[in-house]
């Protein structure tokens, strides 16, 4: 779907735009084309599908994975099993068995949207996991500020390291409100516009808890790294987003981020490939991000 829309970005904005320029400058690149989303108003994924390209190249030209190239900070990350949603209680405490005894070391739910459901199932798995077990719960942005207060009471009673995007983050200000009504803590920032310049206005509302940061919402690595170092600069965990080989190397680049994000869709579960059976994922190796189709670029 993403596909014909980039495609049409290229011809009509970027090509122009960057073909000539010096590759190397990623930093002028970046605000170059984020100077062009003042007009266009790009897709948020725009922005950082050309500058991790730009990562790609450097990465080739100087024999280094672009985790290296970024400073680099760990070699290996645990991971925690990211579920889709499944049909009821029962189903859920079973894949969480599963994604336990395949190494994962902690648990996300993406539940059904429904307050009084959803809260259910955060305590009734708190209490089939036990308290050893990390779990994080993530809304989708599926809810109003009444709904995410009641939810967020339970998810702080069962002990919940995270309460992720309750609400659409078009209102600040409502995710003000709700820090002052929950003790959950909120990790906010994760699909707004802005880059880090929107994520600054999350922390200084003093909502955030932990910030959500990726190639994908926040302009590839050079956003990425933005946002990451802006929250640890106020003592807050920057945590990546979704799957894949950007993840990836952003995860070993970024020292406050606690997990890699895998997802988890099938029943019976399927252990993602980058996931080792201790639960963990290594570094990637070779020169670049890894990406073969950018090769072509």
């Amino acid at each position: 779907m993403r596909g014909p829309i980039f495609s049409d970005i290229v011809d009509r904005v970027l090509r122009d735009a960057l073909i000539g320029k010096d590759a190397s400058l990623r930093e002028w690149l970046w605000h170059l084309v984020w100077e062009a989303d003042r007009i266009e108003e790009l897709p948020i994924y725009t922005l950082g599908v050309v500058d991790v390209a730009l990562w790609d190249m450097a990465g080739r030209r100087y024999g280094v994975p672009a985790y290296e190239l970024m400073g680099g900070y760990r070699r290996e990350i645990p991971a925690y099993a990211s579920t889709s949603t499944f049909g009821d209680v029962a189903e859920f405490l079973d894949v969480a068995d599963q994604c336990l005894a395949l190494g994962y070391k902690a648990i996300k739910l993406h539940a059904w949207g429904n307050a009084r459901a959803d809260a259910e199932l955060c305590v009734r798995l708190r209490e089939h996991v036990g308290d050893d077990v990390d779990l994080m719960y993530d809304g989708s942005a599926g809810f109003d500020l009444a709904d995410a207060v009641y939810l967020g009471d339970a998810i702080a009673s069962a002990g919940y390291r995270w309460y992720e995007e309750p609400m659409r983050e078009a209102s600040i200000g409502a995710y003000e409100v709700l820090a002052t009504k929950t003790r959950a803590p909120l990790l906010v920032a994760e699909t707004s516009d802005g880059s880090h310049y929107n994520a600054a206005d999350f922390i200084r509302s003093g909502c955030a808890t932990y910030v959500r940061t990726s190639s994908m919402y926040k302009g590839g690595f050079t956003g990425a790294l933005r946002t990451a170092h802006l929250a640890e600069a106020h003592m807050l965990r920057a945590e990546v987003h979704a799957p894949g080989i950007e993840s990836q190397h952003l995860c070993m680049s970024i020292p406050s981020c606690t997990y890699y994000e895998s997802l988890v869709t099938s029943n019976p579960v399927r252990r993602e490939l980058a996931v080792t059976d201790q639960g963990l994922v290594l570094a990637p190796e070779g020169p670049g991000v890894g990406l073969p189709e950018f090769a072509r670029l």
